[in-house]
């Protein structure tokens, strides 16, 4: 039997609570956006992506667990804050609009180059472009014109958006996406913790 090839990726998924408060903030740019001219991400969707994987043979999987394995045990839990807004590549021309992830003590940069280290020698090479975490909330409709990137892109620029949330990091998940017409549809396939910490600890690694 041929092996099954799945569309995977390695997230961060986020607490109820900073997905419920990352849609308030979302509802801010959707209030003042030209109507049809975004395509808004479910806020129970919305996670934090450190390594995109693709084509990924289920028979593989297992070898994927144990390199989140190996790259997990040097972490206890940590936490990083979401807040702030931005658009890929600009704002003058936003395809993609965000909110932000501070990570103050580089504790997710570093867990995510140890990730992307693991699972290079198994056939993922490692992004040439730098690790820039930030959270999906809505990509531009394909099509619109450039008056209507541009009204968008004003909108995200001029909304304030301070503080929303703190997520605490305590596991890392691969994450399948099957693509269909009404949007992708995730399906969590494994979730490895960090090393356990003592109680209240939140450290990171050196």
């Amino acid at each position: 039997m041929p092996d099954e090839i799945l569309r995977t990726f390695i997230a961060i998924e986020l607490d109820e609570t900073v997905r419920i408060a990352i849609g308030g903030a979302q509802g801010k740019f959707k209030r003042l956006a030209p109507p049809g001219g975004v395509k808004w991400i479910a806020p129970d969707s919305i996670h934090l992506t450190l390594k995109f994987l693709g084509d990924t043979p289920r028979s593989r999987i297992p070898q994927v667990e144990a390199a989140l394995q190996a790259a997990c045990i040097a972490y206890a839990p940590f936490e990083f804050n979401v807040e702030g807004r931005g658009c890929f590549p600009n704002f003058h021309r936003p395809r993609v609009i965000w909110v932000a992830v501070r990570d103050k003590g580089q504790t997710l940069a570093r867990l995510q180059r140890d990730i992307e280290r693991h699972v290079a020698p198994l056939g993922w090479p490692t992004e040439e472009r730098g690790f820039s975490p930030h959270l999906t909330v809505g990509r531009v409709a394909k099509g619109a014109d450039r008056a209507t990137e541009e009204e968008i892109g004003q909108v995200v620029e001029r909304s304030v958006v301070e503080r929303i949330g703190v997520q605490r990091v305590t596991a890392v998940t691969l994450i399948q996406s099957d693509l269909r017409p009404a949007g992708p549809v995730y399906t969590r396939l494994l979730s490895v913790s960090l090393r356990p910490s003592v109680e209240g600890e939140i450290v990171s690694p050196e």
